[in-house]
């Protein structure tokens, strides 16, 4: 799955990628033990990473197309490369960055959002969602989780969460699936992995359906309405 590039963008998008670019940006690579501060341009085009000093063997160019997953959080960024690991037993490197500045991550969400594809992850609450409805929620995670809220829009299903990592925003056409074990469980799948809340309050089985047929329809599910309820096609 290709990134999509769009030859059309909205004078926002424009705008708010040349702000972007016409800056360079200290973050600090982080390695096994602290890290190393260098230098990050964002275009639309590619990443690039500068690091100084001994670890230069470090500095990348990455190509939107050479990145296997992108992960931006509030202040965070990690990359999941193509590129094997020897110390690693050949897993995809992986290389992350913290101290991103806040105004990196507020010109980029909305630009990474409108033109790639589902292997951009948004690891934060989309600031300028308006939800149709929301639930109370806890995203069960091993032997833990986290507390927070789920908030479904119209194109946008985000979890809002005080653990900022945790936190996500998914655009309705980039869910896999939904499914669910009864009124207080949900679990949203996803290119990154399956999400699976625990509900405070019931979910309505008739948002629960028309929620279903949101993601399956961006998948090419085809829908026949008939007399006592639709046909479902694919």
């Amino acid at each position: 799955m290709a990134f999509r590039t769009q030859t059309k963008t909205c004078a926002c998008v424009i705008f708010l990628a040349a702000a972007a670019c016409a800056q360079s940006y200290p973050v600090r690579h982080k390695h096994l033990r602290n890290g190393v501060t260098g230098t990050l341009r964002v275009d639309e085009n590619a990443i690039t990473f500068t690091e100084p000093g001994k670890q230069a063997k470090h500095s990348r160019v990455w190509k939107y197309d050479d990145i296997q997953e992108l992960v931006l959080g509030a202040g965070t960024l990690r990359i999941v490369t193509y590129e094997d690991n020897r110390r690693e037993f050949g897993r995809d490197r992986v290389f992350d960055f913290d101290h991103l500045p806040a105004s990196v991550v507020a010109a980029w969400y909305p630009v990474y959002r409108r033109r790639l594809d589902a292997r951009f992850v948004a690891a934060l609450a989309d600031p300028a969602v308006q939800p149709e409805w929301q639930l109370p929620a806890k995203l069960a995670r091993g032997t833990g989780g986290s507390q927070g809220m789920l908030l479904v829009a119209r194109d946008l299903v985000v979890y809002k969460t005080a653990v900022s990592s945790e936190s996500r925003s998914w655009r309705i056409a980039d869910l896999e699936n939904i499914s669910s074990s009864g009124p207080f469980d949900l679990t949203i799948t996803t290119h990154e992995r399956g999400f699976r809340f625990q509900l405070k309050h019931a979910l309505e089985e008739g948002r629960y359906q028309e929620l279903w047929l949101r993601i399956n329809e961006t998948h090419g599910l085809r829908i026949l309405s008939r007399p006592g309820g639709p046909t479902l096609l694919e």
